[in-house]
């Protein structure tokens, strides 16, 4: 087998191992796991359809993929280690050759009619929660090395946008980002993280405001909020702007948000809580008296997802671990004037958070 290959069937092994444990103990739990989530079936196989299933037996030698006649060649070409069953059903032809009684699922995954339609099969399905997921949530160095080059990407349009004078007054918020996704695509993102916000002015305290035809002027606060995905991968950035000399409001609100995030960004380390991560930026942020105006979580993981486990929230639960790829993106959002958000993407290190997304973020006026 390849390196890849090698690292997709640790992966199932693990993820075998762990779906054991979830649906029961090891010797009484579940004989396979049918994993239907499209990104986990990437990340155990490396095969990205859009139809699939993915059986892991007993032992690795009855794990065995499913997808349909589209895929004939790619699903070789991606997951060419695994024997290959091709059906439009994929979960039902993966359950109905299965040789055990109990297969473990993602209960997340399926909806009650699949379920209700899978359990007539044969097999008894016993559900699970987060069984992938939690595996995700520690990447390997070949995963930092992607998200690592779709933040650098991300970085590098963003310089470039400044460069070119992108963000002035006069252009619309749609303009601005259009401008921006088109530098990110020149520099080798294979698409955008998630639709780019762009929001300026009154808007810019909206935290997931929409680009709209809105002109930029004078005096703005502009809050751009994007990321390009590479491989597969994903980076998440936020910078917040003024056009022109900034208020003494405007410096005051910028100033609280950049030291909040520093505090957040400091409290990251293998072992900490994530609600505790979170509490040491809000508490800054509450100190000053705009508690009420920090109204989202501090952040979440990113990877082959834009939003993935762990989340970095009051509501949080669990800790960090080392090699954990996350956000910190405190906000202060003051209806009707403007918002500041600033965040980065880092991963979690023992010696320290490695910062990913290298934008400096020093209150910058353009």
């Amino acid at each position: 087998m390849d390196a890849m290959a090698d690292i997709h069937a640790a992966r199932r092994a693990a993820a075998r191992q762990a779906a054991r444990e979830a649906a029961g103990t090891p010797a009484d739990g579940a004989g396979a796991f049918l994993v239907t989530d499209l990104t986990n079936i990437r990340y155990l196989s490396g095969f990205t359809g859009s139809n699939a299933a993915l059986l892991l037996g007993a032992v690795p030698r009855d794990d065995v993929i499913a997808t349909d006649g589209r895929y004939t060649t790619q699903i070789v070409a991606q997951a060419g280690d695994l024997p290959a069953v091709i059906e439009r059903d994929c979960a039902g032809a993966l359950l109905g050759r299965v040789p055990t009684d109990r297969v473990a699922f993602e209960a997340d995954a399926m909806t009650v009619a699949e379920h209700t339609r899978l359990a007539k099969v044969g097999p008894v399905l016993l559900p699970t929660r987060g069984v992938v997921e939690r595996l995700r949530e520690v990447k390997d160095p070949g995963e930092i090395e992607l998200i690592a080059r779709a933040c650098a990407i991300s970085d590098e349009a963003l310089a470039a946008l400044i460069a070119a004078d992108g963000i002035r007054a006069g252009r619309t918020e749609a303009q601005v980002a259009r401008h921006l996704e088109n530098l990110m695509y020149d520099r080798g993102a294979e698409d955008t993280a998630f639709e780019t916000i762009v929001a300026s002015g009154s808007h810019s305290a909206i935290p997931h405001h929409r680009p709209t035809d809105a002109v930029l002027a004078t005096g703005d606060f502009v809050k751009i909020d994007f990321g390009a995905r590479y491989a597969g991968y994903h980076a998440d950035i936020t910078r917040t702007f003024v056009l022109g000399e900034p208020a003494a409001w405007q410096r005051e609100i910028y100033g609280l948000v950049a030291h909040a995030q520093q505090a957040g960004r400091e409290a990251l380390a293998p072992g900490a809580g994530t609600r505790d991560v979170d509490g040491a930026a809000r508490a800054v942020i509450a100190a000053a008296g705009y508690g009420d105006r920090f109204v989202h979580g501090l952040g979440h993981g990113v990877g082959l997802q834009i939003h993935e486990a762990p989340s970095v929230g009051a509501l949080g639960t669990g800790t960090l671990s080392d090699g954990a790829v996350v956000t910190v993106e405190p906000g202060v959002y003051l209806p009707g004037r403007g918002g500041v958000r600033i965040e980065d993407t880092l991963v979690v290190r023992a010696a320290g958070p490695e910062l990913l997304t290298r934008t400096g973020k020093d209150l910058i006026t353009l």
